[in-house]
């Protein structure tokens, strides 16, 4: 329906498909009204038989004839119009909390594809800011959407999302979320066990954990995997420092950390390649070489984490892979089916900033 700005009278309802122009008229396209007319049958019935929906209510001679006038006219639904009288615009709102995060835009690149291959768009709604959590995207654009996948880092936006009757699909979330329709989660707790595996085998004792600032359930659950991995080995210290999840802060965080009193850590797992690179500065400006006197390891395997020298170690994630599980889940809610359940695999990928612990 639409209402003209100050008019007084009842809205009118505007049928999309009778403003396109007769197929005479230059440029335009026919309609369902001129399929009606030229078949001698009524809108409605057009609509019925070219929605499928016409045994019982249509005889089969009319329906073939329907069909044909269609076909000779080169007639096409209006998907727009279809959707507006429907109340779906089949439209999926992506909420990431940074564009600037080379990680986000493949997780976007991943949920665009399948929405695609499925007559979906994807609207995506960073922090303006491009750090930090979203800000409430659905003053205006509620009635737009017929669904969310949102990142647990938006946490901004996340409260406004709990207040609206859409499906919800949360990627990189805690499982036991209520308000969630669907969870698309990353075998975290697998990552971390390959990376204190493979640090614990090159004989490292001292850990430093260089973790992220940023409040979220991922971060939280990167940490508890962690003391979780290497809670009993014998001889194992573990210091965890927070960071500003961008590389100047990471590098002043761990260059605390590192000068501080008592034995030096050996090895700096961190939350993400960001922070990764800020302490692999941190090393060098304190005099010391990765991975000879200590080693770094990231989470992600951004292109950073090639373009650093040494060359990072660090935790693959399947970005893009969680993009398209996202819109996936998504889709799978909205038809009533249930999503794909189980956590997408992680795989490590040892390089040059991994190294033997120091004798000394």
């Amino acid at each position: 329906m639409t209402a003209f700005p100050g008019s007084t009278s009842r809205p009118v309802i505007v049928d999309a498909e009778a403003c396109v122009h007769h197929p005479e008229s230059p440029g335009g396209r026919p309609t369902s009204r001129d399929v009606a007319r030229e078949a001698g049958v009524s809108q409605a019935t057009v609509s019925l038989v070219l929605g499928d929906k016409w045994r019982g209510r249509v005889s089969e001679r009319t329906a073939a004839l329907v069909r044909d006038t269609a076909d000779r006219l080169g007639y096409r639904p209006n998907l727009a119009a279809r959707h507006l009288r429907l109340g779906r615009t089949r439209t999926a709102l992506l909420v990431v909390p940074a564009l600037t995060n080379e990680f986000f835009a493949r997780v976007y690149t991943g949920a665009a594809a399948v929405a695609a291959e499925h007559g979906f768009g994807v609207v995506l709604y960073p922090s303006p800011e491009g750090v930090g959590p979203a800000r409430d995207p659905f003053a205006s654009a509620r009635a737009a959407l017929d669904g969310v996948i949102a990142s647990s880092m938006a946490a901004g936006a996340l409260r406004a999302i709990r207040g609206t009757d859409l499906p919800l699909v949360m990627l990189d979330s805690d499982p036991d979320d209520p308000d969630a329709a669907a969870h698309v989660n990353l075998d975290i707790p697998d990552g971390m066990r390959q990376v204190t595996e493979h640090l614990l085998g090159l004989g490292h004792r001292r850990f430093l954990h260089l973790s992220s600032a940023v409040a979220s359930w991922t971060f939280d659950d990167r940490a508890r995997a962690l003391a979780s991995c290497l809670r009993g080995v014998p001889g194992v210290e573990l210091r965890t420092v927070p960071a500003p999840l961008d590389v100047a802060g990471a590098r002043e965080a761990a260059q605390r950390a590192l000068s501080g009193p008592g034995p030096r850590p050996t090895a700096v797992v961190c939350d993400d390649d960001i922070l990764a690179a800020g302490a692999c500065k941190a090393v060098r400006r304190l005099g010391l070489r990765v991975p000879e006197d200590v080693s770094v390891t990231g989470f992600d395997d951004l292109a950073l984490a090639m373009a650093v020298e040494p060359e990072l170690t660090t935790v693959r994630l399947p970005a893009e892979r969680i993009g398209e599980r996202g819109m996936a889940a998504l889709l799978a809610v909205l038809g009533g089916r249930p999503p794909e359940a189980g956590d997408l695999p992680v795989t490590l990928v040892p390089r040059g900033s991994s190294g033997p612990a120091p004798t000394a």
